[in-house]
Order: structure tokens, then sequence, then C-alpha cells
């Protein structure tokens, strides 16, 4: 999709999803003429996908995502029709610098956040924490609705620190492979008192002056990046968090893992902390076949 954004052109997105959808057939042992439902979610329905859709308007569960549905054939891809999922956005007013922070979208994580509820029977209010590229937080009400969302850009910024700025040469481009919670902390606490830039600029003083592994700089790094996450989740008008809410974490298990020890030392947070094995099967998938049974698709 990065490539439709720069060359105006879908062939080399249409290329790729019909080879996935090949692969897969080809794993479950089906021929490439097999009836099969496909079901879509994500970024595939955006302006540089296959089939844009509008956004549904939070709130918004798994009825009105199934109501949003929307299928289309698309010959390159399949002969078959394929169902697309809509994202979901905060809102539909008018947007302007003073009320920016209240809105937010999300094209797949919803998709994602039905499978959380399903699998794990989530009761609501909760918030879901999908951290990442870009970092998801979607907040849950009390009738288990996507009430709103907030998306930051953290692991896009740790990416570009770690290997594009004065400190790469410190870290050697290298980000944490396991959590040193002493160094995680460490980080997370000195960016909540100087903020990210000086924190940043800490891990080069580590490196001349201390003698510290190249993990736990690392690690005070990924602290100090994930505590501008711990604020956004506390702080945003976009969820208005209550310190009792549930909250879910998601995603790769050294994230997980980071995000559960950074909450847990927060004295803000007072509900419970449930972090998603990372034996489950895709959530992505359980959400879609959830949303996909309530439209009878399937």
């Amino acid at each position: 999709m990065r490539d439709t954004a720069i060359t105006g052109s879908k062939e080399t997105l249409t290329r790729g999803v019909q080879a996935a959808v090949q692969a897969a057939l080809a794993q479950a042992a089906l021929p490439s003429d097999a009836k099969v439902t496909y079901l879509s979610a994500g970024m595939i329905t955006s302006n540089v996908g296959l089939c844009e859709i509008p956004h549904v308007v939070a709130p918004a569960g798994i009825n009105e995502l199934a109501a949003g549905m929307v299928q289309q054939v698309i010959p390159e891809v399949s002969d078959q029709p394929i169902w697309f999922v809509p994202g979901i956005r905060n809102n539909d007013g008018v947007v302007a610098p003073e009320n920016v922070e209240k809105m937010d979208v999300m094209r797949g994580e919803e998709v994602e956040t039905i499978g959380a509820i399903v699998a794990l029977d989530i009761r609501g209010p909760a918030l879901i924490i999908q951290p990442g590229s870009h970092s998801k937080f979607i907040k849950v009400d009390a009738d288990n609705r996507i009430e709103g969302c907030v998306m930051t850009i953290a692991g896009e910024l740790l990416d570009v620190i770690t290997q594009r700025t004065i400190l790469a040469s410190s870290l050697k481009h290298q980000f944490a492979n396991e959590v040193e919670a002493q160094y995680l902390l460490q980080g997370a606490h000195d960016c909540a008192a100087v903020g990210l830039a000086r924190s940043c600029f800490s891990v080069r003083i580590l490196d001349m002056f201390a003698s510290l592994s190249d993990n736990q700089k690392a690690n005070y790094l990924l602290g100090a990046v994930l505590q501008t996450d711990i604020l956004a989740i506390k702080n945003s008008k976009a969820l208005n968090i209550s310190p009792d809410a549930t909250l879910v974490i998601c995603g790769k298990k050294i994230l997980k893992n980071a995000f559960e020890i950074l909450i847990k030392d927060d004295a803000f947070f007072t509900g419970d902390v449930v972090v998603i094995d990372d034996n489950r099967p895709s959530l992505s998938g359980l959400g879609a076949l959830e949303i996909a049974r309530v439209r009878k698709i399937i």
C-alpha cells in the first residue's frame, strides 16, 4: 500500500494480495476454484487499499461493524466476492487544532479488538493496548462497543532514534532483545521528569560513562519512548480512561512485557491487567469471523 501511495497504482498491492490468497489456498489444500468466503480488514479498506469504504463512527461494536461490511469482486484477486470490514473513527464532528487530540481513526485494530473481546470474554469498560510501529489504544465501553481510540507512532520513533540518530552507535543499531525492568523503569521515570528529548540523549551519556550492556541501554530508551504512550493513555481526551479500567495488552512479547511493567509501576492504574497469551490464534482472524457470523456471511 505504500507503493500505491507513492505511484498511484494498485498493481503491486493487487499482485501481493493475489499471491497471499493462492498461498493460503495451497496451505489449506484447496483448489484455486474452491468455494471460499473471503474476509478482509485493515488498510486494505483505505484509499490506498483494494476497496475504500468509509469508517463507522464510534461508538461501534460488532453489530455496527457487521452492518458496515461491503462485498466486492476484484477479478485480479479472485472471481469470488471479497467481504471488507470497515474501520472506525472517533467522531463525525469538525476537526480543528483545538480539538484534534480527541480525533483518531483505525483500520484493522477493530477486528483484533473484537477478537480479544470474544477470546477473553472481556466485559467493558476496558482498554485494549496494541503496541507496534503505530501503537493503538482502544477504549471499550460497558456494552463492549469501541468508544474511541488513540494512536501514537512510538514504534516508529524508537526505530528512527535507534537507527538514524547520534544514538545509533551507542546502541549498535540494536533494540532491546529482552526486558530488564530496572533500566526500562529508569528510562520511563526520567522521561516523565525531563521529557523524551533529554532522556534520549542520556543514552549517549550512559554509553560514554556507565558500564551498561547494549540491552540495558536499549531498555532505558524503550522505557523513555513507551512512557510517552503511558502519558497518552492517562491524559488523552479521546479515551478518558478511569484508573480502575481493565487493561488488555496484545502484541509482541517484549512490548507486552514492557507495558505490563510500566503500567503496574504507575500508581494511576488500579484495574486488572490482562496480557494476551503468545500462543493464542490470531485475534484479527477471530474478530473477522465473529463479525461475519453476525452478518450471516458464514
